[in-house]
């Protein structure tokens, strides 16, 4: 069977992989959604969920820092990594080293869907991968409805930094039935002020718990803004994997997005 992956580059599976390193915290959870625990023998630091059945995983560095060395050491039949989250250079080195490495990019819910099935054919797990899909499709049915908020959400403090409409967060809020405030960003993770927040008129503000880890801190401190979302506080502190994660989590994040934007 072929596949193609992110960079257009084609794979031959015919047999599933038996020993997979998943160099992308999202994709780690799905394959343990899949039923792959056993085949899974390497992840990042940034790995996870489910927290109860990662333990006897190997760690081999972070995203952006993946020790080549060790994953080579594993003797994975599979690397999978992420155009976004993984350096060009690491994803060379592994392939140097004779490895093949599937790169993956989304940046929308349906871009999310294409991938997941692509993974599910890749690993033999059609049926799970379609049942996530069924899923979304429910939760998409379920949300939107009413007037759009507009949404303030933020990634990064000091500086602060928010999204364009070029990224999978971007979808999510859309998709939830809110508007992203800075859809129309030049670049896809601005840098921001808190003057231009104001001005942006939000009345949702996102503090998603992660990459930064948001707290009561920032949400005390946006509660000083001339903006409807401080007026009203609507300022949410929350888990961030439900905003930038795609995978088995991406319903039970729409529903509860779209609870916080109907208010």
């Amino acid at each position: 069977m072929k596949f193609e992956d992110a960079r257009g580059r084609q794979f031959n599976f015919d047999t599933a992989p038996r020993r997979i390193v998943s160099l992308v915290p999202s994709i780690t959870e799905t394959l343990f959604a899949f039923g792959l625990e056993h085949e899974i023998v390497g992840a990042t630091d940034y790995c996870v969920h489910p927290e109860d059945r990662l333990a006897r995983v190997p760690r081999v560095g972070g995203t952006k820092n993946v020790r080549v060395d060790e994953v080579a050491a594993l003797e994975p039949d599979l690397v999978i990594a992420n155009r976004e989250e993984n350096r060009r250079r690491n994803v060379e080195a592994l392939e140097a080293r004779g490895l093949r490495v599937f790169v993956t990019y989304v940046r929308t819910l349906a871009e999310a869907v294409r991938d997941l099935g692509t993974l599910g054919r890749i690993v033999r797990r059609h049926a799970e991968a379609a049942a996530i899909a069924r899923e979304l499709d429910a939760a998409l049915g379920e949300v939107g409805g009413g007037p759009a908020p507009r949404v303030l959400a933020l990634i990064w403090k000091k500086p602060w930094m928010t999204l364009n409409c070029d990224t999978f967060a971007h979808d999510m809020i859309v998709a939830s039935g809110g508007q992203n405030a800075f859809a129309d960003a030049d670049t896809r993770y601005p840098r921001i002020s808190e003057a231009e927040m104001a001005a942006a008129d939000p009345e949702v503000i996102l503090l998603p718990t992660e990459p930064y880890a948001f707290c009561e801190t920032e949400r005390r401190e946006l509660g000083s803004l001339d903006c409807p979302a401080a007026r009203s506080r609507r300022i949410h502190v929350g888990e961030g994997e439900l905003l930038s994660w795609y995978g088995p989590r991406m319903p039970r994040a729409l529903r509860t997005f779209s609870r916080l934007f109907r208010g």
